[in-house]
């Protein structure tokens, strides 16, 4: 069994700054692609970034790309989510998934729906953006 524990997430201004974590452990990520969903207050979940653990191929959204960058340790089996330019339309709580992957393309994995077709699911971290 795979264990995916989200960390970093907090209250940050207008403009911020913050890197998520989201930390593996039980089976190594490889095969698998990691996704940062988030599901902000009274909407359904969103995909934000996903990223091809072995390979390290990413997709972004286009409501976050050029502003959130994905990225993985493999020596800690971590993966990161580093968001700069916040915006308080980004204040949700972040979840971290994972899903081996086969011949799933990461684009593909980050289309797909979060409660039905993920694999594995962290707890989810706070993100608040205000002033």
């Amino acid at each position: 069994q795979l264990q995916l524990v989200e960390s970093g997430g907090g209250l940050v201004q207008p403009g911020g700054s913050l890197r998520l974590s989201c930390a593996a452990s039980g089976l190594t990520l490889d095969y698998y692609g990691v996704g940062w969903f988030r599901q902000a207050p009274g909407k359904g979940h969103e995909a934000v970034s996903c990223i091809n653990y072995s390979d390290g191929s990413t997709y972004y959204s286009d409501s976050i790309k050029g502003r959130f960058t994905i990225s993985r340790d493999r020596a800690k089996n971590t993966v990161y989510l580093e968001m700069s330019g916040l915006k308080p339309e980004d204040t949700a709580v972040y979840y971290c998934t994972a899903r081996a992957l086969f011949i799933t393309t990461i684009s593909t994995m980050c289309h797909m729906d979060y409660s039905r077709d993920m694999d594995y699911w962290g707890q989810g971290t706070q993100v608040t953006v205000s002033s």
